[in-house]
């Protein structure tokens, strides 16, 4: 069964659409994957820690 890492959400609640959004990574031989909300919310996170030289 596919569901996301950090919240538990399951690929049998999101639509074909929304499920092109997730995010998956491969961790020690296993795939862990991130729904679109928390892959969403992860990039803002990165995006946030990121000096402001990098926006200019």
């Amino acid at each position: 069964m596919i569901a996301c890492h950090r919240c538990g959400r399951s690929r049998a609640s999101v639509s074909d659409l929304e499920f092109l959004a997730w995010s998956s990574e491969r961790v020690g031989g296993a795939t862990r994957w991130l729904c679109h909300v928390c892959a969403k919310t992860h990039v803002r996170d990165i995006e946030g820690k990121l000096p402001d030289e990098y926006w200019r």
